[in-house]
């Protein structure tokens, strides 16, 4: 194990399963206390006992992220297991595909509260103690398609186009306190959430350079490289981890 992250708490939320497990897994290798967040407690035990078999420090805190009062009650929460957060991941998210027209108010709903205010507050109720410290980081989770217009990614696409331009505008204000506010922009990845998807995620991770489809620790890596100090110019970035897709 070694300790770019030793003395730190990192919050990871979605972290029980895809990319947010890998990252969950890559940032405790890296000395960090992690307090990974998600809905399954049995799946959140799981990610726990792999952690701390390695000789890591992670604890599960069970949460239904849905709207401000539920992203404030997690941090507080963070901060009771893990005494501060100084690296937040906002990994947690829904993906769903379908037509505009098909698409019912509510669903709409739910995804910008998830995607984007969940994201939001969280934000809003950590970044300040981060400032209060002078450092911190904090990584967003978005996708390909939020600047690739894609048939059926309209309400998808579009709550994480909002989280790239979150990441600039928190950057710009958090920045100059010594908290680096980036993204990452993962293509086709190999998930339990994108299962669902079948031949349809090689078929999209065909068009790019790698010809493949990611796995999650792939992208864990590139998240783990912007909360390090190895990162330590990069700010209000939006880095592309898509097999190319980028330049095609």
């Amino acid at each position: 194990m070694t300790e770019g992250l030793s003395g730190t708490t990192a919050l990871v939320t979605g972290g029980t399963s895809g990319i947010g497990r890998a990252t969950a897994v890559a940032l405790a290798g890296l000395g960090a206390h992690v307090v990974l967040s998600g809905r399954d407690a049995a799946r959140g035990a799981e990610v726990v006992s792999r952690i701390r078999a390695a000789g890591g420090k992670a604890d599960f805190v069970a949460a239904d992220l849905k709207d401000a009062s539920s992203a404030r009650e997690l941090a507080a929460r963070a901060r009771e297991v893990g005494g501060h957060v100084d690296v937040l991941v906002n990994n947690a998210g829904i993906f769903p595909t379908g037509s505009t027209s098909d698409t019912a108010e509510a669903d709409f709903d739910r995804v910008y509260e998830t995607n984007v205010k969940v994201p939001f507050f969280l934000v809003a109720s950590l970044a300040p103690e981060m400032v209060s410290r002078g450092r911190g980081a904090i990584v967003n989770v978005s996708t390909m398609v939020a600047a690739r217009g894609m048939a059926g990614m309209a309400l998808y696409g579009s709550s994480k186009a909002a989280v790239e331009l979150m990441t600039k505008a928190w950057a710009a204000e958090y920045g100059p306190s010594g908290v680096r506010v980036n993204a990452v922009s993962p293509g086709p990845t190999r998930t339990e959430g994108t299962a669902a998807f079948g031949d349809g995620l090689d078929e999209l991770a065909s068009a790019g350079p790698a010809g493949r489809v990611a796995a999650p620790e792939e992208i864990a890596a590139a998240i783990a490289f912007l909360v390090t100090e190895e990162s330590s110019f990069v700010q209000g970035a939006i880095l592309p981890v898509d097999g190319g897709r980028l330049a095609v």
